[in-house]
């Protein structure tokens, strides 16, 4: 009796220790989280597809960080189209008319997104979209959410950054001469100015919103600054290049990326950093805004990609690509000028409450610029 309780304890022992070990060798599939299923069954529906749209930054730098890594992670190609946000609107507006549904994903800036796409009903709401735990935690995301700009939760900003807004010729101009925004009215300046043209989208109207939001700017200082003869230009490259040439040693508004990139070439241009300035500057979302479009060719492929570029390694990668400072707060910002981190209360020009505001900003520029 007892050699035979003996056998059935060593048996036992035997059948434990072998179930332990299957249980440590199929840990990774016992393991296995609803989320990663989805992800794993997304993932091979969209190598299927074999590629993803996306309309995003003309820039050659910010197109190279957006296709190259991700193609590589994941063996799905990019068909990328680069562009200015403005141009976006009537394309895929008369894509849709002629029943064509092209596009997957859409990296840009908000005006394009609020006033033009979501009205024409070109997204669909983001978060269905997001799988990772990572990408959906909030405590990876500055101030502790991830910031829709939208009731329908369609637009997703990613880059929420202080702007660059004066421009300068380094070579004829001393950065010292601006401590605030109200030394661009010294009569010195007059006839010598230019800037983004603030009656459209872009960073000219972005400018001049925080110009008219400002408690100590205001409408009043428009309509000072309006009296300084400037010329309105309509081309970010252009403009870096006419104030590095020296034709206008200042500029207004422009988009800064263009200025950085023309100064990591060698021309005399620069950017007055914004906390020299007693008011500061806005904080703008800029062009790294990210939304998924309804009807897309490659739903699964857009979701891979939307998740992706809001995981560290995306964000990082377009991140640097672009100069901007990612709301990830695991994403390094050595890349970019310290002023550009932002700082918390400053005013905003991007949201639907700034675009309420820019209604009367360009009714207003259209009246002082005539």
């Amino acid at each position: 009796m007892i050699k035979r309780l003996r056998c059935i304890e060593i048996v036992s022992v035997r059948y434990w220790l072998t179930l332990g070990l299957m249980l440590i060798y199929f840990e990774p599939a016992l393991a296995a989280t609803p989320w990663q299923n989805d992800w794993e069954q997304t993932l091979r529906a969209a190598r299927k597809e074999g590629r993803v749209a996306v309309i995003s930054d003309a820039t050659t730098d910010v197109r190279d960080a957006l296709t190259g890594p991700f193609t590589e992670k994941y063996g799905i190609a990019v068909e990328y189209f680069g562009v200015q946000g403005r141009e976006i609107g009537p394309r895929v507006g008369a894509e849709r008319k002629a029943g064509q549904y092209l596009w997957d994903v859409y990296i840009h800036g908000t005006t394009t997104g609020l006033t033009v796409m979501n009205p024409m009903g070109a997204f669909d709401p983001l978060e269905p979209a997001l799988i990772s735990p990572d990408v959906k935690n909030p405590q990876n995301w500055r101030n502790g959410i991830l910031e829709f700009i939208d009731p329908g939760r369609r637009i997703l900003v990613t880059t929420a950054r202080q702007r660059g807004t004066i421009f300068i010729n380094s070579e004829l101009v001393d950065s010292k001469e601006f401590k605030s925004y109200k030394d661009l009215l010294n009569p010195n300046w007059k006839g010598k100015l230019a800037m983004d043209d603030p009656s459209r989208s872009g960073p000219g109207q972005a400018t001049f919103t925080f110009f008219y939001l400002h408690p100590e700017l205001g409408v009043n200082f428009i309509r000072a600054l309006a009296k300084q003869e400037i010329t309105s230009l309509r081309d970010y490259a252009q403009e870096a290049n006419m104030v590095g040439q020296g034709r206008y040693p200042v500029l207004i508004g422009t988009a800064d990326f263009a200025v950085i990139a023309r100064a990591r070439q060698g021309v005399p241009v620069k950017i007055i950093d914004p906390r020299q300035l007693k008011e500061g500057s806005d904080v703008s979302s800029s062009n790294g805004n990210l939304a998924v479009f309804n009807r897309a060719p490659h739903p699964n492929a857009a979701k891979i990609y939307a998740n992706w570029y809001l995981s560290k390694e995306g964000q990082t990668s377009f991140a640097r690509a672009s100069g901007y400072v990612s709301s990830r707060l695991d994403v390094p910002t050595d890349h970019a000028e310290p002023w550009m981190v932002p700082i918390p209360g400053a005013i905003k020009s991007y949201g639907t409450e700034a675009l309420e505001i820019r209604q009367k900003v360009e009714a207003l520029v259209k009246e002082v610029f005539r």
